[in-house]
């Protein structure tokens, strides 16, 4: 992106070892479509002012045009869809992977690597190899493929490290199976993977072309597990966008151009107590949340404010009365030691008590989504939030969770799904692959 910084892990290359021609694999069903560097970023803004006498449908398909031909870069040290800003459109896509050595993993990780690539760059697919071999273009995106900001971010959960592939000695220090917390009702059906991936972009369209195409290239090498379909609102009216209780998500997070804080709180860095081939990745966790709005619409604002800790029109702290307050001044709680303005047990609070004792397990990336699905048993809508947030350390975001056990918000979520994966480090050229770190140095 531009004035994007150096990053430390610069320094390692496909070069030196660490990457290999891509083969073609034996499940994979197309060919190659174009994988090379993708262009660097541009941004547009995120609306535009219609001239008086304009159609507003002609501006508004001009604009969703020229928005999907710009690209977010897919090779560096870190992964897209991480520090990224947030795209409106998302999938969280979890797998089993079914491949039946450690070769065809690394062969479903080599296509994976390709897909992603071509995808988030755009182009021109090639024609089926071969009759009776499908195409890799569906027409859905137009005659081409445009990357319309896509961003393609793949983590590895657990399992994945369990006696099939050799991998347990190399396991990211900190990466565990997900264990309900108090209060959770965790479904099998919507919990845990081998392997997520998660899409990202500006329109639906873009992610769902993106989808097929993975599930369609990598059918014989993993196995979808659970999916979530993921938008986020525009802001209402400006800042940051809300959630389906009408309360700013994600106010507080670490300046993601910030390299510094990036590395402090984010990346996993060398010397760690890591495997070394982590440097570069980071821990993501993903919460799926069942949001109770039959219940929840009946609690008076005043109160609502008081259970999340901010004003809910603003999404200032409590002691901003001005409805034009700015949602980005901070909450202080020295001088209410006692939580009479900003209760105890409010969930920013409880996210963060401000205490040297909870410093280091407070700040994380969050990056959420919502979803809205089928109605649940009782007949209600299923609306909820797809929580997502990256850490250098898995332990600070159980730390931060095992808190808000005892928030006031419990009564009115459900926590239904998700797991804890580790984000591979980025994919440095057209040489290398996901998580080439990992495997380097194993017999195939």
């Amino acid at each position: 992106m531009p004035g994007r910084q150096p990053h430390p892990f610069e320094d390692r290359r496909s070069g030196d070892g660490g990457g290999c021609p891509i083969p073609r694999r034996s499940f994979l069903r197309g060919a190659l479509g174009g994988a090379a560097a993708a262009a660097a970023a541009n941004f547009v803004p995120a609306g535009v002012a219609h001239a008086q006498g304009t159609d507003y449908q002609d501006d508004y398909n001009k604009l969703a045009t020229e928005d999907s031909t710009h690209s977010i870069p897919f090779y560096g040290a870190t992964q897209a869809g991480i520090a990224t800003p947030p795209q409106t459109a998302a999938d969280f896509l979890a797998f089993d992977v079914t491949a039946p050595s450690r070769r065809e993993l690394i062969d479903l990780l080599h296509t994976l690597t390709e897909r992603a690539a071509f995808l988030t760059k755009g182009g021109a697919p090639p024609p089926p190899p071969r009759a009776g071999k499908p195409s890799e273009h569906r027409l859905l995106l137009g005659a081409t493929v445009v990357p319309d900001d896509l961003t393609v971010t793949v983590a590895l959960g657990a399992s994945l490290f369990d006696d099939r592939y050799g991998l347990a000695s190399r396991k990211p220090a900190q990466l565990k199976t997900m264990r309900p917390f108090a209060h959770d009702d965790l479904d099998p059906k919507l919990t845990h993977g081998d392997l997520l991936v998660q899409l990202c972009a500006n329109h639906r369209d873009t992610v769902g072309n993106a989808m097929l195409d993975i599930l369609g290239q990598t059918s014989g090498g993993m196995r979808l597990r659970w999916r979530i379909q993921a938008f986020r609102f525009p802001p209402r009216p400006v800042g940051i966008p809300r959630d389906w209780m009408g309360f700013k998500d994600g106010i507080t997070n670490p300046n993601t151009n910030d390299a510094a804080q990036m590395n402090q709180q984010v990346w996993v860095q060398r010397g760690r107590r890591e495997p070394a081939w982590t440097a570069g990745g980071t821990y993501q966790a993903v919460r799926i949340i069942q949001m109770h709005m039959e219940k929840w619409d009946t609690v008076p604002v005043e109160r609502q404010e008081r259970i999340f800790g901010r004003r809910k029109l603003s999404g200032a702290p409590l002691y901003a009365t001005d409805p034009n307050a700015s949602d980005e001044l901070d909450p202080v709680y020295t001088n209410d030691p006692q939580g009479r303005l900003t209760p105890l047990n409010c969930h920013i609070r409880l996210a963060n008590p401000q205490t040297p004792q909870t410093a280091a397990t407070s700040s994380i990336l969050r990056r959420s989504y919502q979803y809205d699905q089928s109605p649940d048993v009782s007949g209600q809508p299923n609306l909820g939030h797809t929580f997502c947030c990256f850490q250098q350390q898995l332990n600070t975001y159980i730390a931060m969770q095992r808190r808000l056990e005892k928030e006031s918000l419990v009564p009115y979520i459900t926590p239904r799904g998700g797991g804890y994966f580790f984000a591979v480090p980025g994919v440095r050229d057209a040489r290398d692959y996901y998580a080439s770190g990992l495997l380097r140095g194993l017999t195939r």
